[in-house]
């Protein structure tokens, strides 16, 4: 009976075939645009590493003194100052953790055919690239010895192996950084990475860095930071080293607990530690406060995904049912026309139920054929969205997901606009048209 009602479908649609083309063309518009704005609105939502994000913690500590504010909304600075940073580095506990900060350098090899560029660069830990599920091409990760020693090493991406080495095994290579010379020691497989989860102070849609270095080099090589650095109240730091012992905030800082027990451990160590330094002149606070957020609360506590990209998606979905009500018009007005045909039917034996349901499955079809158009209006869309902000170009693409949701919305909504033309013109009463036949 299905394959009867959509042959009935196919016929119907080929009897009128502009009012079929323009219900089309505009459940086809609507679905464009609904899904250009919900698929970009999916992946900046998307849990960026699924597999351990529940396990993966952003450390916060609250620095300022009482009375200081901070710009977030429960005046938690983002980020650690290097003293901290360094001393939760050095305590000896069982959990893994990273110390961060992006910085950059001028990369080039002692060759005339490579033309030096500017690489960005992350000063991080070895646990960094098991922490966030970095996998090797080539080689691995520094040593503990290597990073306790601030030896010159760093591990480049695939993408920046292929523009120096044309893909051949680099370990062991020498590539110079400003004016030093540093060992690769390791090349990361591509790392298609939507959202910069580890560092969203710093641009949480910007790519990722091209060379991964030991966090050490900072204070060996007096690196500057390319990120932000913010400070709660004054300070005079002509040097360096006295940046390094300021209150200054400019340090990323993650730690691994994969149990609550691990958690709860690593939670009384923070305010242990907090409690020592208060007795050392910091912290002058009456209330010693901390936070531990994972993945998907740090980029809800972020703003990732904005206000103004809410209120994207749902103006889209107005826009969605303004197409429908022009259907809806002409659903009724075609459904109507046929109502001597569906007379007949009636008096030759077709139930309400079945008029029903062909109509159903007629306005089903429309909703598919209209669906898959838009998947291809939805794509010119996102390739737009793509050129015109770099940063959303990773972002402007539809997963298996979204290609699945868009007949699936297209489909739904048809029939629930068809649902009212097909119940009406199931209220024919075949008495009439029989008598003006």
């Amino acid at each position: 009976m299905f394959i009867h009602y959509l042959d009935l479908s196919w016929r119907s649609f080929k009897r009128t075939p502009l009012v079929s083309f323009l219900m089309v063309l505009a459940i086809a518009i609507g679905i464009g645009i609904t899904m250009t704005s919900l698929s970009v609105y999916h992946m900046m939502s998307a849990d960026p590493i699924p597999e351990k994000s529940s396990q993966l913690y952003s450390v916060q500590l609250q620095t300022m003194d009482d009375g200081s504010t901070w710009r977030t909304e429960d005046n938690m600075p983002l980020q650690l100052t290097y003293q901290d940073a360094e001393n939760l580095l050095n305590t000896p506990t069982s959990e893994k953790k990273v110390a961060m900060m992006r910085t950059g350098f001028s990369v080039y090899l002692d060759s005339d055919k490579i033309k030096p560029f500017i690489g960005n660069a992350r000063m991080t830990t070895p646990d960094f690239f098991s922490m966030f599920n970095l996998s090797f091409l080539y080689g691995g990760a520094w040593s503990k010895e290597q990073e306790n020693s601030a030896a010159p090493v760093v591990v480049i991406t695939q993408e920046i192996n292929d523009k120096l080495f044309a893909g051949q095994n680099s370990v062991g290579k020498l590539i110079y950084l400003d004016d030093a010379s540093y060992q690769v020691v390791g090349v990361i497989n591509h790392w298609p990475l939507n959202i910069k989860y580890y560092d969203l102070n710093n641009g949480a849609f910007n790519q990722v860095e091209e060379l991964f270095m030991p966090f050490s080099l900072i204070k060996a090589k007096e690196l500057v930071s390319w990120g932000n650095s913010n400070g709660w109240k004054h300070e005079n730091t002509p040097t360096f080293a006295d940046k390094l012992q300021s209150e200054q905030v400019w340090i990323q800082f993650w730690a691994e607990l994969n149990t609550l027990e691990q958690k709860q451990a690593y939670q009384n160590y923070l305010l242990a530690y907090m409690q020592e330094q208060q007795k050392r002149g910091r912290f002058n606070r009456k209330e010693l406060e901390y936070k531990l957020r994972d993945v998907n609360q740090w980029m809800q506590y972020n703003n990732v995904v904005t206000e103004d990209n809410k209120i994207l998606v749902g103006l889209s979905f107005m826009f969605l049912g303004v197409c429908l009500a022009n259907i809806l018009g002409l659903l009724l007005a075609k459904f109507l026309r046929r109502a001597p045909e569906v007379g007949v039917r009636r008096a030759l034996g077709a139930s309400k139920r079945q008029i029903f349901l062909q109509h159903l499955v007629e306005v089903a079809m429309l909703g598919f054929i209209g669906g898959m158009l838009g998947i291809v209006l939805a794509q010119l869309g996102l390739m737009g969205v793509g050129q015109s902000y770099d940063y959303y170009e990773n972002l402007a693409t539809m997963d298996l997901t979204m290609l699945l949701s868009a007949p699936l919305i297209a489909i739904t909504t048809c029939i629930l606009a068809g649902l009212y033309p097909a119940w009406l013109v199931c209220k024919t009463n075949p008495a009439i048209y029989l008598k003006s036949q």
